[in-house]
């Protein structure tokens, strides 16, 4: 059995230090064992949204490896294929979730109560289907044309959905009582949404420079729209719909960074 190394007051020490909180958000978004970490709790994972954009590009990192493997042996379209199946695998098909709920459920056409109770539904329907293969396709497709900027859009595009998912969360109410985004939407304080939009504006600058600063405003303009969508579809935004944000966002950063590539 695992144990951890006391204070002097006989408290369990965290080895992770100040950096819980960037361990709590890779432990609530991905499939790594985060070793040393106290039990998640809602007030962990709350306190941990800041960091989301910081994970994001752990993650993104993560990937680079399998990039330049898929590059080296079989070429750009491979490579893409790759990195978008490790990167699924990686967060654990978390957002992919969310999108599939959320698609499912505004494509619906119900009242409003109706659209909640099939996003809660775990079954996957067609337009949740059609929403996970447009999506990956999607991805694939940008990141192969993405050409000598792949690892830009690799790295960009986690940090940027991840933001995303913050600004829905800052921005827009919660669509019910009850549930983690519930808790995120109540909790989420000003200064948490501040402190991820200086680390995305600082991450999109050292990455892509001035392209990776348009991908973040295009980012921003699509999770806008969409939170308005959503609001008006389910009286708010939920947990799926954060994910749905996520993964959307990261769509558009690797459509961007691909785009600017051949502009």
């Amino acid at each position: 059995m695992e144990t951890e190394t006391p204070h002097e007051n006989g408290t369990p020490r965290n080895p992770w230090g100040p950096f819980a909180p960037l361990g709590e958000a890779l432990r609530f978004l991905t499939i790594l064992p985060m070793i040393g970490l106290p039990p998640m709790t809602e007030r962990s994972v709350v306190q941990a949204i800041p960091w989301f954009p910081l994970a994001g590009l752990v993650i993104g990192a993560l990937l680079l490896p399998v990039g330049w493997l898929g590059g080296w042996g079989w070429g750009a379209l491979v490579q893409a294929a790759l990195v978008v199946v490790v990167w699924g695998v990686v967060t654990g098909g978390l957002h992919l979730d969310g999108l599939s709920d959320t698609f499912d459920a505004a494509m619906s056409w119900r009242p409003r109560e109706r659209k909640l109770e099939i996003m809660k539904d775990s079954r996957i329907g067609a337009m949740g289907a059609l929403a996970i293969v447009a999506l990956l396709l999607l991805k694939v497709g940008f990141l192969a044309s993405a050409g000598a900027a792949w690892w830009q859009a690799v790295l960009l595009a986690p940090v940027l959905g991840r933001w995303a998912d913050i600004y829905g969360i800052f921005n827009f109410p919660a669509a019910r009582e009850g549930g983690l985004g519930r808790t995120f939407s109540e909790q989420v304080q000003q200064r948490d949404f501040y402190m991820t939009t200086v680390a995305a504006l600082a991450l999109a600058f050292l990455i892509g420079q001035w392209h990776g600063l348009v991908a973040l405003l295009l980012v921003w303009g699509a999770a806008h729209l969409l939170g308005m969508w959503w609001t008006r579809s389910f009286g708010g935004l939920t947990g799926d719909t954060y994910g749905a944000l996520c993964e959307i966002g990261e769509v558009i950063a690797i459509a961007a960074i691909a785009f600017m590539q051949h502009s």
